[in-house]
């Protein structure tokens, strides 16, 4: 009697899976947190300090969660972890709904933390393992469109869901809505194929200790502009006239434009080269932040809200699309070793600025902060060595 084998996935089957694997661990069981955090403050006494520490938690799974992808070397042991992270996703965000005990909520936004690597690094080592194998561009343009989708979804859901339920009950709706992510995620996505002699013999080769540090430097300061951005976006803009009562929409706004946003940076990199297309992504998002400080009117947040979108799923497809092609071999490895960067401003940041607000009564400081970080992160990527910026896409 022979073992039954699977049949062979497509293309479009592959892009769906990590599609999906980012909308339920990134966009639901991560992100949900942020169009839920004013309402969370409204009914259920969330203070905006304790809303910057769960955060922190939530960042704090996400680097444990980095470390343990990046001490793991085999591919076959790493999609089993793939699949655990879709269903620890799942519970964390439903049992958000369960209680309001602020340390049994931190330890969920610790476990959604964990889960999202599943999207973010497995899911993408795992995509681009498959392009690699079956000899495609590898590219991560379009799998990191599941950002900006799953960002939209959970806009949509909280804007459906506002003036009508609880956080609670928002929490809970949204652990249901995971499901149905986690079917294709789960289903869709192969096991990871060897990589042929041939293929790897055309990677990049490894590069040198200083352009290490100077991309893992850089992508510390995206990690800090991008999770205060990414945490209290909605909240800063919801203080200002123009968008009270309109908080759900400012992320929906986000991820709409982050959605188209990966393929052209993808398009732009083929033209400047991975490093000077991050370098405009980088001042971008700076831009970013500073127009809220310079105006609080509606088409300065709108804006805001759109280059926002438009840069952060941009920067993490380009910095980690830079990293697996010169280890194509075990890619999830190197993008964990990368991303430990990112995950510790991740933690760092969100109390920061937590704190900042609380004392001051406002989150400019949080965004002061973050945009002065961006621009460090441009000096580090332009300091790299000039074989490394002019790395084409």
């Amino acid at each position: 009697m022979s073992l039954s084998i699977p049949p062979p996935r497509r293309a479009w089957q592959v892009i769906t899976a990590g599609i999906c694997a980012l909308v339920l661990t990134v966009g639901l069981a991560r992100f949900a947190y942020t169009p839920l955090l004013p309402v969370m403050r409204l009914d259920a006494g969330l203070t905006a300090a304790g809303g910057g520490w769960l955060a922190t938690f939530n960042y704090l799974g996400y680097l444990a969660g980095t470390v343990l992808v990046a001490r793991v070397g085999d591919m076959q042991l790493k999609f089993r972890f793939y699949r655990i992270g879709l269903v620890l996703a799942v519970v964390s965000t439903g049992l958000m709904g369960t209680t309001t005990d602020m340390a049994t909520w931190g330890v969920l936004r610790f476990v959604a933390g964990l889960s999202s690597t599943a999207g973010l690094l497995l899911a993408s080592g795992l995509v681009l393992n498959w392009l690699l194998a079956h000899q495609r561009l590898p590219q991560l343009g379009l799998h990191f469109a599941g950002l900006g989708v799953g960002i939209a979804v959970s806009g949509l859901a909280a804007a459906a869901m506002a003036d009508q339920l609880a956080s609670s009950r928002q929490w809970i709706a949204l652990g249901t809505l995971a499901v149905v992510f986690l079917i294709p995620a789960w289903a869709w996505m192969p096991p990871p194929a060897a990589i042929s002699s041939a293929t790897g013999a055309n990677a990049p080769p490894p590069p040198g200790r200083r352009w290490r540090w100077l991309l893992i430097a850089s992508y510390f300061c995206a990690g800090v502009g991008f999770v205060v951005s990414a945490t209290f976006i909605v909240a800063i803009l919801v203080q200002t006239p123009a968008f009270a009562g309109h908080g759900s929409w400012v992320w929906v706004l986000v991820g709409l434009t982050a959605i188209p946003s990966t393929f052209a940076w993808d398009r732009l990199s083929n033209r400047l080269g991975l490093i000077r297309a991050l370098m405009l992504a980088y001042a971008l998002q700076a831009t970013s932040f500073v127009l809220p400080l310079l105006d609080g009117g509606l088409w300065a947040g709108a804006v805001s809200a759109v280059l926002f979108g438009l840069t952060f799923a941009g920067i993490v497809s380009l910095t980690l699309t830079v990293v697996g092609r010169h280890y194509p071999h075990n890619p999830a490895k190197a993008m964990a070793t990368l991303t430990l960067s990112y995950g510790v401003a991740q933690i760092i940041a969100p109390a920061i600025a937590g704190t900042l607000a609380r004392d001051s009564g406002s989150y400019q400081g949080a965004l002061v902060l973050a945009a002065i970080m961006m621009v460090i992160g441009i000096v580090l990527l332009w300091c790299m060595p000039d074989d490394a910026r002019s790395t084409t896409g």
